[in-house]
Order: C-alpha cells, then sequence, then structure tokens
C-alpha cells in the first residue's frame, strides 16, 4: 500500500535519488532539479506542509513540492517539482501527491497553484492556461504550458506576473 505523507528530513538524500531518476528521460528538463527541492527547502517559499513523499514499503518513489509565489499582492503556490520514480509512474502516484497537495493547500487558505508542465497531464487535474485568470508567467512560455488551478471556488480574481523565489533562479 502507497502512503502519502510530509517528507521528513531524514527522506532528503532519497527524495533527490527520486527526482534524478524521474527527470533523467524526461522531455522538458534542465536536470536541476533536486537542486532547486534542496534550495527550496532553505527558502522563505518552503511550507513543510507542502512537501509530500509518496512511500512504499518504507520506500520513497514519488515527491511533490508547493512552495510560495507571489502573483500581484497575494501569496500562492507554484507546483514544482513532481516527481515519480519510472518503474512507479502511469500508476496514479502523481496523482495521489497532486490531489493530497491541493488538498492540504486548501486547508492552509491557498487560493491559486501554478504550474508549468504537460496540459495533457494537469488538465486532468482542472489546470487551466494561467492566461485565463490574468496569471502571466515571468519568462517566455507557451500559454498552455503555464497552467493555474483556482483552489478555493470563492477566491478573489488574482492577476499579474508571478514572482518565484531566488531559489529558482528566475531573474
Amino acid at each position: 500500500m502507497i502512503e502519502i505523507r510530509q517528507e521528513r528530513e531524514s527522506d532528503y538524500e532519497e527524495v533527490g535519488q527520486v527526482i534524478k531518476f524521474a527527470f533523467a528521460s524526461a522531455e522538458h528538463c534542465d536536470g536541476n532539479e533536486a537542486d532547486l527541492v534542496a534550495n527550496l527547502r532553505k527558502s522563505q517559499a518552503f511550507i513543510p506542509e507542502l512537501s509530500l513523499v509518496a512511500v512504499e514499503q518504507q520506500k520513497v518513489i514519488g515527491h511533490i513540492l508547493f512552495s510560495k509565489v507571489k502573483i500581484g499582492k497575494k501569496t500562492e503556490l507554484a507546483l514544482a517539482p513532481l516527481a515519480v520514480l519510472p518503474e512507479y509512474q502511469r500508476k496514479g502516484i502523481g496523482k495521489s501527491l497532486i490531489q493530497e497537495g491541493h488538498r492540504i493547500a486548501q486547508q492552509l487558505n491557498y487560493d491559486y497553484s501554478i504550474v508549468l508542465g504537460s496540459p495533457n497531464y494537469y488538465s486532468k487535474f482542472g489546470c487551466i492556461p494561467a492566461s485565463q485568470y490574468q496569471i502571466t508567467a515571468p519568462f517566455p512560455v507557451e500559454d498552455e504550458f503555464f497552467m493555474a488551478l483556482k483552489l478555493n471556488a470563492k477566491a478573489d480574481a488574482v492577476n499579474g506576473v508571478v514572482e518565484y523565489d531566488p531559489a529558482f533562479g528566475i531573474c
């Protein structure tokens, strides 16, 4: 049985390996995803409750991290990265990590989650082009790949350019 739980410091090394293996053959990646997670853990953007792992038989097989971003005057979330060991992909683990992350994010009173990724994958969770919420990426990207999910149906509208934490290396 697979358990989704908050990441612990004792998981860090294993999580790093999961990320490296998960992104080793990814079509769009820069190879720095594990470093990004390590840097985010040390940043003001880190939210321990939203750094989750999927565990099977005491082995970390997946990880997801949501961190704080600014959109206009509001603090919201960015999903980055999501990683599942290749042999466990396409088995619903990523889906479980995303759903649990969104559930916790709602409990923590976040209203929006943004993600840069495959529209074929993230649209399954209700993500739509962020431009439909007047949310803009701080870098050039095709509209369909920069997405957002409104976590709280009653949330006020946000708009503006997303400001990522310096850990992301986006100037």
